[in-house]
């Protein structure tokens, strides 16, 4: 990062801005610089009253993410009336509390014993027997995507963020869920517009989302399908104190938007990181084997989460031999754990080779402990195919613009592209 890039993004008092535009045009070198300062930085994100930790190497992001003292419902930091940092940058965009609720109280939002139990009501779907027989279904729909592919062309130019690696993930998970194909379109746009810093019609967009999960939830009710919702729709009136009204429509929003918002994202980094370092390209061409490691090297090296959401310290303790008070904010900077150079070997090198350890990857990408991502083995196995028929099915792939004239979307502890023009 350049002198001036570091200048700005620390303020007069040492606070990181995590909306400073040269820190989100380049997450890898300013984070880089943070992690070296000091094992904990203070940061400010959205609004938030007072600064927050960002914790950003390694052993100490693997401390927080399975530390049980570091808790993700502030409400349950002990004797201390603790701000909703989410809570409030909802209210900040005009949410109601009534729709609210439905993104601030999900799975990925739960502690202990709450946290298990909504987890354990759909973790059956992701285990990696049940997604290596979604293969074959995976990989259809990867080809029929790439069969139309050549046809949304202008100019000789597709975009593959547009026409493949959203469509891909969206396909998958919606079927898996049971949302119907008429209703995909919608949830796509649906999915921008609640990932877009600068939307207006936040509060719309969640209200007609609730909506239509209710009236799909009745629809499923009444006739009942082999997909997810269905079950959890058996479980709910089976046992009505498993699963809430409020919380099937929670899971439903969290299932559909985190199951295909990173894996497209990671398909679209993943893609340009390939053609952007043609030796690790003709590697991966010349050994197919390779692919399952190199899913796992282009998620730590250009992942689409960077930062997690925020913990809060429900005692005080000690990180990286610095103080963390009770009911501080912290927040994980993936992207500074996976550039350690104490944990990697020249981090900052694309390397497919890299042998991740045992069974479980050495990077963060899919986060660590109990909320570890509960569909990466899906997100992996997407990865694997979109980038096996992709590169088979041409072999002449090459960018249609400049590396340096790759947009992308500036949204902090976030790497995503705008848009992926290329050539077939």
């Amino acid at each position: 990062m350049s002198t001036s890039a570091e200048t700005s993004t620390t303020g007069a008092d040492g606070t990181v801005d995590l909306t400073d535009p040269e820190l989100m045009a380049d997450p890898f070198g300013g984070y880089a610089r943070l992690r070296e300062q000091a094992p904990l930085v203070r940061g400010s994100f959205l609004g938030a009253a007072s600064p927050i930790w960002l914790v950003t190497r390694y052993d100490d992001v693997k401390t927080v993410l399975s530390d049980p003292r570091f808790v993700n419902d502030p409400a349950n930091v002990p004797g201390m009336d603790v701000q909703n940092l989410r809570e409030k940058q909802l209210k900040a965009r005009g949410i109601p509390e009534e729709y609210a609720r439905y993104v601030l109280n999900s799975v990925l939002d739960a502690d202990g014993a709450d946290h298990l139990r909504l987890r354990k009501l759909v973790s059956r779907t992701f285990t990696a027997r049940r997604v290596s027989e979604l293969r074959p279904r995976v990989e259809q729909i990867t080809e029929d995507l790439l069969d139309r592919l050549a046809a949304t062309a202008q100019d000789g130019v597709v975009d593959l963020i547009e026409h493949f690696a959203y469509p891909l993930p969206i396909t998958v998970i919606c079927e898996l869920v049971g949302i119907p194909e008429e209703d995909r379109p919608q949830w796509r746009r649906w999915g921008k517009a609640l990932t877009t810093l600068e939307s207006d019609g936040f509060g719309t967009v969640l209200r007609e989302m609730v909506t239509h999960i209710g009236e799909l939830i009745g629809r499923r009710r009444a006739a009942p399908g082999d997909d997810l919702l269905s079950g959890l729709i058996r479980t709910h009136d089976e046992d009505g104190d498993r699963l809430s009204d409020s919380e099937m429509v929670t899971m439903v929003l969290t299932l559909v938007l985190a199951g295909h918002e990173t894996t497209a994202h990671l398909i679209g980094n993943g893609t340009a990181a390939l053609l952007t370092h043609p030796d690790q390209l003709a590697l991966l061409r010349g050994d197919p084997e390779l692919m399952p490691r190199a899913v796992h090297e282009l998620m730590r090296w250009c992942g689409p989460v960077q930062g997690t959401r925020m913990r809060y310290a429900a005692e005080d303790l000690d990180i990286g031999g610095m103080r963390v008070r009770r009911g501080e904010a912290v927040m994980a900077m993936i992207v500074g754990a996976n550039y350690d150079p104490r944990r990697f070997d020249a981090p900052e090198r694309l390397d497919i080779t890299r042998q991740p350890d045992g069974h479980r990857e050495n990077h963060v990408g899919f986060g660590y402990g109990l909320h570890y991502c509960l569909g990466a083995a899906l997100a992996r196995q997407e990865g694997e195919v979109a980038f096996e028929a992709l590169l088979r099915r041409f072999p002449d792939l090459s960018l249609a613009v400049k590396p340096e004239d790759l947009e992308h979307q500036l949204m902090p502890a976030s790497w995503r592209l705008a848009r992926l023009p290329l050539r077939l």
